[in-house]
């Protein structure tokens, strides 16, 4: 930092970096100049002046000296205005001094704690079908990776099912492993054919649910109670009725919402028919899932619906973020105050002195 004597602190530079606290007070700097023109426009003719002959100093030889003389006496004239002029930079500098500039540097911390998001994807033969290209499993899972990558403090998780339910990733905040699992999905992962939705609905479940608390979490839970309200969802991507599995959806729905864990359940594909094999969406049983668990029914036809449904879960479920401000507040007033103590210590120096008999004369 620059010492307090150094011009550098009257610099338009510097001033930029400034905020005044209390910057109405600066009006007085006009306002006393003011006063100090006013004061010398009424005084100006109450001097006393001697008038002199100088005749002499007419002469041809004496005529060189005499404007000599006449220059020292304008510039030694001049030098009255030295002790305003010093109590005015005084005064103005203790009236910045009152105005407090400071530097303020903002910090801002964001705590999130996140979210918990189950994936539980259908991996069927089904969705080997090509109404979304190029397969309705690989638009789900291109969908699916960008959502991963948009979520900040959120643990995520994969179950992946067909005619039976796996678990296949765990909650966790290591994003580039989901991402790796989703990118191994196929629909040769689970060969027992079928849409068994109520058990992997019970596989996140089984995952989210609250486990036992010790009484050391307890304390940690009344410290920080916040933590605690952990948001839960589930978002469940499918092409087809519930075929297989030994849970009922219904029941899986029901037993979500008793762990206050949100359903969001999503149908994959157009409603189609052809020769070889028949192609239905069954809607049914996931609109009545997404109702008992507090969430909501999506229909998916292409791949940027896919990516608009995601998208739209994403802006539903934002985890709370807490913001702290953190303000380092600088003052700077000393160094203006020095400045102004500094001229009216000269203006002293200068009135008490031979110094000021001579200025005035």
């Amino acid at each position: 930092m620059e010492p307090w004597y150094s011009l550098h602190w009257f610099s338009r530079a510097q001033w930029q970096q400034f905020q005044l606290a209390h910057p109405l007070v600066l009006w007085l700097i006009p306002v006393i100049l003011f006063l100090f023109s006013l004061r010398y426009y009424l005084h100006r003719n109450a001097q006393q002046r001697l008038n002199m002959s100088l005749g002499q100093l007419n002469l041809p030889h004496s005529r060189g000296r005499s404007g000599r003389v006449q220059a020292s006496r304008s510039l030694l004239s001049l030098g009255r205005f030295l002790i305003p002029v010093s109590v005015f930079c005084g005064v103005a500098c203790l009236l910045i001094a009152v105005s407090r500039p400071q530097i303020i540097r903002e910090q801002r911390d964001e705590q999130s704690e996140g979210i918990d998001i189950m994936l539980a994807m259908d991996v069927s033969i089904s969705m080997s079908e090509t109404d979304l290209p190029p397969t309705r499993l690989a638009a789900a899972r291109r969908v699916a990776q960008t959502f991963v990558n948009s979520r900040k403090n959120d643990r995520i998780g994969l179950v992946v099912f067909a005619g039976e339910a796996f678990s296949l990733c765990p909650l966790t905040t290591d994003y580039s492993l989901v991402k790796q699992y989703l990118s191994d999905l196929n629909d040769n992962m689970i060969r027992t054919s079928g849409t068994a939705i109520g058990d992997a609905l019970a596989r996140c479940i089984n995952r989210m649910r609250d486990r036992t608390v010790s009484q050391k979490d307890t304390v940690q839970q009344e410290a920080n109670p916040w933590q605690s309200k952990r948001s839960k969802i589930i978002i469940l991507l499918s092409d087809g009725d519930n075929t297989a599995g030994n849970i009922d959806p219904v029941t899986a729905a029901r037993l979500a919402k008793a762990f206050n864990i949100k359903l969001y359940t999503i149908a994959v594909g157009r409603p189609s028919a052809s020769s070889s094999r028949a192609t239905t969406v069954d809607e049914g049983v996931l609109k009545t899932i997404a109702t008992i668990g507090n969430g909501s029914f999506f229909r998916a036809t292409d791949a940027g619906r896919l990516q608009a449904v995601f998208a739209q879960i994403g802006r539903l479920e934002k985890s709370p973020i807490r913001v702290q401000v953190y303000e380092d507040v600088q003052d700077y007033y000393r160094v203006y105050m020095y400045w102004g103590i500094s001229f009216l210590l000269i203006t002293l120096f200068l009135k008490n002195t031979i110094f000021g008999n001579v200025l005035e004369d």
